[in-house]
């Protein structure tokens, strides 16, 4: 009986002993939490609130065309005899491209220069007869001169001596201006398709991008507008060009058609892929970076400094690019106040939550 009331005690002590340290070590882990938490100050930069001028940005996608190009063809039907350059070479004004056989086209020059020759004598033979003296075409009447040609056939022996030259002239292809060849696929020594173009010289100074824009876009963009040009092969580099045109006419998808000027540099080529950036300079607009903006239920909130604490505000932006937003309502109070604005560690801010300001 004894033996059972001092394993009872034993027990009851053993208990007593738990339940203290259990209260103990509760009491130090909530001592630590409130020790800890309210150190913690969220840490933040600020960037001061100022109007200035906005770099408004639109992307589109693109295609480059040459704003300069030619199809080459020869007018007759003869072999191929010359061929100087291939697809990607880049040629010079004037510079011979391809030649045809020149035989039978200089045969026939040759005949019609002849037939020329014998039909002025035989014009001159009636002017003659006629009581005028060749050697002074200017003395002759018209109506007499027009008797003596159509007596002697001068006009149409002319006529085929010009078409004559003509042809050999076209048989040899030369560059209207300076451009890269492409679209080359006849060979030497075989006979071209007078119905199709034998090359195409493509100006690779001055190119054209041809975009599109929303139609709530438009009032955005305007002719001389800055863009940039990023190729998809991005070896090319990114080029400068002005807006040149904008076609009055919004589709069925509600898109307008606009077309830029950009200075090629000899590495856009005709039917390349391209982003399209249109920069565009707006006066006098409150403007923050894109991390100054966070979204609170579904709304746009920014915070601002004051007196050591995050100030909650409501926001709507209106324009915006890579980096930036402007403001057009909600920061009247901090403009007033000349607030500055948290642009980076506002992510998890409450309203009036103490902050720690740190360099950049």
């Amino acid at each position: 009986m004894r033996r059972q009331h001092i394993l009872a005690s034993g027990l009851v002590l053993a208990i007593g002993l738990a339940a203290c340290s259990g209260e103990k070590k509760d009491m130090a882990e909530k001592e630590g939490v409130e020790t800890v938490l309210p150190s913690l100050t969220n840490e933040v930069t600020v960037a001061p609130l100022k109007k200035q001028a906005f770099n408004h940005e639109l992307i589109s996608n693109g295609r480059v065309t040459a704003q300069e190009y030619a199809d080459l063809c020869f007018r007759t039907a003869e072999v191929v005899a010359h061929v100087w350059v291939k697809n990607g070479d880049r040629v010079r004004k004037g510079q011979k491209i391809a030649e045809l056989d020149l035989f039978k086209l200089n045969n026939t020059l040759a005949q019609s220069k002849n037939s020329l020759a014998q039909a002025t004598l035989e014009m001159q033979d009636v002017l003659i007869g006629q009581g005028y003296a060749p050697d002074k075409p200017e003395a002759v009447p018209a109506d007499v001169m027009e008797l003596a040609k159509v007596k002697s056939g001068y006009e149409q022996s002319r006529a085929q001596y010009e078409s004559a030259r003509y042809e050999v002239e076209q048989a040899t292809l030369t560059a209207p201006f300076d451009g890269i060849i492409a679209n080359l696929f006849d060979k030497q020594y075989n006979m071209p398709k007078t119905s199709e173009p034998f090359c195409r010289v493509i100006g690779t100074g001055s190119m054209e991008v041809d975009f599109t824009v929303l139609e709530s876009e438009l009032p955005l963009i305007a002719v001389g507008d800055k863009v940039e040009i990023t190729p998809y092969a991005s070896a090319a580099g990114v080029r400068q060009g002005n807006i040149s045109e904008i076609n009055p006419l919004v589709d069925e998808n509600g898109m307008v058609r606009v077309k830029a000027r950009v200075n090629g540099g000899n590495q856009l080529f005709d039917g390349m892929n391209v982003r399209v950036s249109v920069k565009r300079s707006v006066p006098d607009q409150w403007v923050v970076p894109k991390t100054a903006v966070v979204l609170r239920s579904g709304k746009q909130v920014i915070f601002t400094l004051k007196d050591g604490k995050a100030m909650w505000n409501y926001v709507h932006t209106g324009l915006e690019n890579m980096n930036e937003y402007t403001v057009v309502d909600g920061l009247e109070d901090a403009i007033e106040a000349n607030m500055p604005v948290i642009t980076t560690g506002n992510v998890n801010l409450a309203h009036e939550a103490p902050v720690k300001v740190i360099e950049n």
